[in-house]
């Protein structure tokens, strides 16, 4: 009974982390709880157990997303905001080896998916009731887009929700078979459209492709009718919805403004996201090897922002706040080195997967999905130095670890009370 009831409290300080993350800062509470319990462990020695590959690779992964930062504070443009993230960063390490510690029981990877699904489809059916009557837990939706649970100042449903979908789609399968999968598909569809956010249709648009590929073994014969399914589906929703909403049809008619080929255009259609990564480009080549610093981009903008940029306010020291694309973030920020060190953490952890067994890998299939569909380059992105993406990004790839972790027998000491 001692040893359930500790799983399921490490289980809900983990799931505790995606719940509060609508509601900012809160989310750091169960992070620090697990960092505390971590901590503890360490001190008693039951932390780290021999030849245990899981911890090895959080531990690896830390050092090649960590490391960077901290090299890029001896030259930053703000060193003081480089340093402090630096230092934050430590609580991603302590985090994700709680999370490896208590979901390796299998009582508790059985029930990751599930529970962060459940988490999901609550968002999800709130962004439905806000569609649908205008009032949702996080208010009225933002002008132009849904915000769902999010609320209107803070417009990140779409990509949270694209990232999170595997889990909604896996265990609709799970649970329901293909009619289900079928139904989470739409489900999750409507939202992430009327979301706003392009980077979160690409992003769920690649989900689709992949599970679709999966639901069909890799059968190209098979494949190719269901991608085409998909494709239409996209299609019929967005046209519908371009009729229905607004604010969804002012964003189709911005993007298609990119058919025109201007520079101009181009970069009204990418929401002047050409503006920014042209100034990145300028950040690297003046600042190749650590780059301005992590979290510095904003303060080093105007240096590098051509004459007019919309993004530097007149008198202002400051510019657009990161470069809105992964690898332009990760070279301006934090240089060359940085990028090593992000190349050397995805072969790791693609490594990590090859070496697993087949159980391993259906375990981690969700959180490996969406860490793919979160990083994929050809996309915009948000800031993954930022204290909230960065810590919903160390979350994924915590689940990741975990899920790949070998299953401890029952008879192991449980978590102190």
């Amino acid at each position: 009974m001692e040893r359930t009831t500790a799983t399921r409290a490490g289980v809900a300080i983990v799931l505790g982390v995606l719940v509060l993350l609508p509601f900012g800062r809160l989310a750091e509470l169960p992070v620090a709880i697990g960092v505390l319990v971590t901590l503890v462990l360490a001190v008693r020695g039951r932390l780290w157990a021999p030849g245990d590959d899981a911890q090895r690779l959080v531990v690896l992964l830390f050092l090649a997303y960590a490391v960077p930062i901290a090299l890029s504070g001896f030259a930053s443009v703000a060193a003081d905001k480089t340093w402090s993230t630096a230092l934050a960063s430590l609580r991603h390490l302590g985090f994700a080896l709680f999370a490896v510690h208590v979901l390796r029981r299998p009582q508790a990877q059985a029930a990751v998916v599930p529970a962060v699904a459940a988490v999901t489809l609550l968002w999800i059916l709130d962004a439905w009731v806000q569609y649908l009557t205008g009032h949702s837990i996080g208010g009225a939706p933002e002008a132009e887009r849904l915000s769902g649970i999010f609320g209107a100042d803070n417009i990140k449903l779409g990509p949270v929700l694209a990232a999170l979908s595997p889990f909604v789609l896996l265990a609709a399968r799970a649970r329901f078979g293909r009619s289900g999968l079928l139904l989470a598909f739409l489900l999750v569809l409507v939202p992430v459209l009327l979301s706003g956010s392009r980077a979160a249709w690409l992003s769920y648009a690649l989900v689709s492709v992949v599970v679709a590929w999966h639901e069909t073994g890799g059968s190209l014969r098979r494949f190719a009718p269901l991608l085409v399914g998909v494709g239409l589906a996209f299609v019929m929703a967005a046209a519908g919805m371009r009729f229905d909403s607004s604010g969804f049809q002012s964003r189709i008619e911005r993007s298609l403004l990119a058919v025109e080929g201007t520079p101009q255009a181009l970069d009204e259609a990418a929401a002047g996201r050409l503006s920014i990564w042209r100034t990145a480009i300028d950040m690297i080549r003046a600042h190749p090897l650590t780059g301005v610093g992590a979290r510095g981009f904003r303060y080093d903008y105007p240096e590098h922002a051509a004459p007019g940029d919309r993004f530097v306010v007149e008198g202002s020291r400051e510019g657009a706040s990161h470069a809105h694309q992964i690898v332009l973030e990760v070279l301006s920020e934090t240089g060359i080195v940085g990028l090593l060190g992000w190349i050397v953490g995805a072969v790791a952890a693609v490594r990590a997967w090859r070496r697993a067994d087949r159980a391993a890998r259906a375990r981690a299939y969700a959180p490996a999905l969406a860490l793919v569909a979160m990083c994929f380059p050809l996309n915009t992105h948000l800031a993954f130095y930022s204290a909230w993406w960065g810590l919903f990004f160390w979350w994924l790839l915590a689940l990741y670890c975990a899920a790949l972790a070998a299953p401890r027998e029952p008879s192991v000491r449980p978590l102190p009370a």
